[in-house]
């Protein structure tokens, strides 16, 4: 049996979407394969209702089981948490 390492709560996941945001975009693909968030946009839409400045890319990616069209995160400047 594997250990559990994550919290599923939806602030855990919150912390975890913007912690990794305030380095780098962030992808629901990258949401869920790292960061065990598996509803991302639902704890994105959160962080802006919250105050966070974060913007929508689409972009298609290739899985390596077929290419999908992703939402790709990023945090601007100027939310009001800043």
């Amino acid at each position: 049996m594997t250990k559990k390492l994550l919290s599923t709560t939806p602030a855990h996941q919150r912390q975890r979407i913007l912690a990794w945001l305030l380095t780098a975009p962030l992808t629901t693909y990258q949401a869920r394969q790292e960061l065990d968030v598996f509803h991302p946009s639902a704890r994105v839409q959160e962080l802006k209702q919250a105050g966070h400045n974060i913007i929508t890319h689409w972009a298609t990616v290739d899985t390596g089981k077929g290419e999908h069209r992703i939402a790709q995160y990023v945090l601007l400047s100027g939310g009001s948490h800043e």
